[in-house]
């Protein structure tokens, strides 16, 4: 399970970043930088303007994968 865990985070992180290269080349520097200090702005940002930043599938795949290691994370306590 810690495997899972490991992939599923690691697959966030790359959604993560992905989202804020977005951010940045389609908003201002401030709600880029903003997304760098709280992943979960990024997250809400990535939702509100997944069609007009063209990325839904990022999206979508980035929601499993927290959930997935959301799940996991629980099976080590």
């Amino acid at each position: 399970m810690q495997i899972i865990a490991t992939l599923a985070y690691v697959g966030s992180l790359v959604c993560w970043i992905m989202t804020l290269i977005k951010m940045f080349q389609n908003d201002k520097i401030l709600l880029g930088i903003l997304g760098i200090i709280c992943p979960l702005w990024s997250f809400i940002w990535g939702w509100m303007n997944k069609d007009k930043a063209a990325h839904p599938k990022l999206m979508l795949i980035w929601t499993i994968c927290a959930i997935i290691g959301a799940v996991t994370a629980n099976s080590f306590q």
